[in-house]
């Protein structure tokens, strides 16, 4: 729960009608937009502890932002490394994905979960190719016309890959403005207007600025603000980090959602999907019957990998990766 109003300096200032308070003991220069005491020492700490992660060198062009930026939601870095390195050497353009059958990307997507993700990603692919020559889109529309790309992945693209000035609010982002501006420990289960409003109010002016801010921030809560405890001694902006001004209280708000997996659908659905990314060709009903006790259960799932386009059901009981 945030500090009430009147607990906060009384030089503070706001963004978005959320306060900012200064350091304590120091006050900013008069003419500084609040919003600076974050971005400064956000984007020194970035210079120094930047990760070096393949999609942010420059080969990788936006296509290989683009495919990081499908393979990392809900995905830690080190799952992503591997199958990232793998992708890009298969298919390094767009058109390479697109010729290619959705279901060797589902193959190729491997463990990394979510496997719809592969098929959005191919029909992405698929669209770059024709619509736009097989390079990805830099303007923000056109990025968020292509089939499986949100908001976020828009303008994680189009600030990452083409340095344009647009909030990226993934769950580290989200993290770093609810405790350093609002003075919440965890922000809503779903992203709120008000979060999109403060983001984009402390997006600085420049547009390279922005982009490094987008990316500093995310790195922020990604290292040193996560979700499993906070290292305020590392932080750039502790002093001026609201939730610790306020004496870190707790989250009050809707329990926080656990990722279950062990004995759900998606476990079963995980298992159906590797035999067939294993198999060389269709796979009979009962090499997928082996792999999970409960009839049911594995029914349920097979149906729902079908019904999501990750399976294709043959004649004579038989099944395989979508062809087309």
């Amino acid at each position: 729960m945030a500090a009430p109003a009147d607990a906060a300096p009384a030089d503070a200032a706001s963004v978005a009608g959320v306060p900012v308070g200064p350091a304590p003991g120091s006050a900013p220069p008069a003419c500084a937009h609040p919003a600076q005491r974050l971005h400064a020492p956000v984007l020194a700490w970035f210079e120094q502890h930047a990760r070096d992660l393949p999609w942010r060198r420059p080969e990788a062009g936006a296509w290989g932002v683009m495919v990081s930026e499908f393979m990392l939601q809900q995905t830690p870095v080190n799952r992503v490394l591997p199958v990232y390195e793998q992708w890009m050497a298969r298919w390094p353009r767009p058109a390479a994905l697109a010729a290619e059958a959705p279901g060797e990307a589902v193959r190729a997507w491997g463990r990394l979960g979510y496997p719809r993700r592969a098929l959005r990603l191919h029909g992405a692919a698929v669209a770059i190719t024709e619509r736009h020559g097989g390079d990805v889109p830099h303007d923000h529309a056109q990025l968020l016309a292509l089939p499986g790309i949100g908001e976020y992945t828009a303008a994680a693209v189009a600030s990452f890959a083409y340095g344009r000035r647009h909030p990226v609010l993934d769950t580290n982002v989200r993290r770093v403005l609810a405790r350093a501006v609002t003075g919440v420990q965890y922000p809503p289960n779903a992203t709120t207007a008000a979060e999109r409003r403060l983001a984009r109010a402390l997006l600085p002016e420049d547009e390279a600025t922005a982009a490094r801010w987008a990316a500093a921030s995310m790195e922020l809560g990604a290292l040193v603000c996560t979700a499993r405890g906070e290292d305020c001694a590392r932080c750039p902006i502790a002093r001026a980090c609201a939730w610790r001004l306020a004496g870190k209280p707790a989250h009050e708000g809707p329990p926080r959602r656990g990722q279950t997996y062990a004995g759900t659908d998606r476990q079963v659905r995980g298992k159906l999907l590797a035999v067939l990314r294993e198999a060389a060709g269709p796979v009979p009903q009962s090499a997928l019957d082996a792999v999970w006790h409960d009839a049911v259960q594995r029914a349920r799932a097979l149906d729902g990998l079908v019904a999501d386009g990750l399976v294709e059901p043959l004649d004579g009981a038989r099944y395989r990766l979508p062809s087309a």
